[in-house]
């Protein structure tokens, strides 16, 4: 229906609110509230992978065996009515039934919490050191007397490991997902412009690589890591394993964009105005499949971070002294500390959280990229 004045007169074309493609995708978007919210809960992970060591109080590598399976302490927040932070001291003490380890509150100690207290030093985003933290104790080291999440079974404290392993994670994650769409765009848009038998090789190779079960293939190339190789050299392998077979979904979905688009006018104009193919594909195509790939890239992410705690899991990605979520869970295949020292699979909640909430913001991208798709 035609826009029309008070008197009845059609509305000049001038006078219509003209959206930029831009602007119509921010709107689309906006209307999607669960993914709004899932993208204020994936920049609060990205502030804790930025911010890891400032929100860590305690050393997560420092160990203490007088504090082992420490159970969550809580925090008391008022003292004789006033507002006053503090945690009790533990008590170590063995059960005369079952004779197993047990900590009990002592009352009588009041070890005061505090605000960006000093603990152990570390470089502010890689770059700057500092030492101060958000949280802290006064009175008694932070890694002796302050668990908010319980220990593990060498005494460090899970909060501030959690904290480190979802940096870990979500970097790896970013990177395997660079890797993989990368890949995809590369190899997806040559197939789609060249058709024939280079679609014919790249398709093939595709459809080799997801025809491989994944498991038993993260298995075999993970077993393939020498086990004398450094922490940072199996972290961009586990990264490039993650990445192999994540880049065929987005380069078949690429390749048929770009076939449609292959005959379009712009690509005809593009081609008498003596364009070469790589400029043709990079700059005239691809840019027509930003939308898809913004969506498709925020739909991997989580998928590469669960393929990274699976291979934790399963003792084939990184191992210890690294930390990571699925190094962290790697302590729940047993049932006995499944059922005895439940608060170890504490790290499981972010990483549910921060899948779920990828997922939500991916499905509200695409709608918006695409909402009629």
């Amino acid at each position: 229906m035609v826009p029309q004045t008070d008197n009845g007169n059609e509305m000049p074309p001038a006078t219509l609110p003209v959206l930029s493609p831009g602007a119509l995708f921010r709107r689309r978007f906006l209307r999607h509230r669960l993914a709004v919210v899932s993208a204020i809960v994936v920049a609060l992970f990205y502030l804790v992978v930025a911010f890891a060591d400032f929100l860590a109080y305690s050393d997560p590598t420092a160990s203490n065996s007088q504090r082992a399976l420490v159970p969550p302490q809580p925090i008391h927040f008022f003292d004789d009515g006033r507002f006053a932070p503090h945690v009790h001291g533990l008590e170590r003490t063995r059960n005369p039934e079952t004779y197993g380890l047990e900590y009990v509150a002592d009352e009588a100690q009041t070890i005061p919490v505090v605000f960006f207290a000093r603990g152990y030093e570390y470089r502010l985003l890689g770059l700057i050191p500092a030492d101060r933290h958000l949280l802290g104790t006064e009175g008694a080291p932070a890694e002796t007397s302050l668990f908010l999440l319980g220990a593990d079974e060498q005494g460090r404290d899970l909060f501030s490991r959690i904290a480190l392993a979802i940096r870990t994670s979500l970097l790896i994650g970013l990177a395997a997902v660079a890797v993989s769409i990368a890949a995809g765009i590369f190899f997806g848009t040559i197939s789609g412009f060249y058709g024939g038998m280079v679609d014919l090789f790249i398709q093939r190779a595709i459809e080799i690589l997801r025809s491989i079960p994944t498991i038993p293939l993260w298995m075999g190339l993970a077993a393939a890591i020498p086990p004398t190789w450094g922490i940072t050299l199996v972290y961009f392998t586990v990264t490039l394993i993650i990445a192999l077979v994540g880049w065929t979904q987005l380069a078949r979905e690429l390749r048929g964009r770009i076939m449609s688009l292959r005959g379009e006018d712009f690509v005809v104009a593009a081609e008498l105005s003596g364009a070469g193919p790589g400029r043709i594909m990079f700059v005239h195509l691809l840019p027509q499949t930003t939308s898809h790939i913004i969506a498709t890239t925020t739909l991997a992410i989580p998928a590469m971070i669960a393929s990274e705690t699976a291979l934790g899991f399963l003792g084939l990605g990184l191992r210890p002294p690294a930390i990571s979520l699925g190094v962290l869970l790697s302590t729940a295949q047993s049932l006995q500390n499944v059922a005895l020292y439940s608060w170890m699979l504490i790290p499981a909640i972010p990483t549910a959280i921060v899948i779920i909430a990828f997922n939500f913001l991916g499905d509200g991208l695409r709608d918006a990229a695409d909402p009629g798709g």
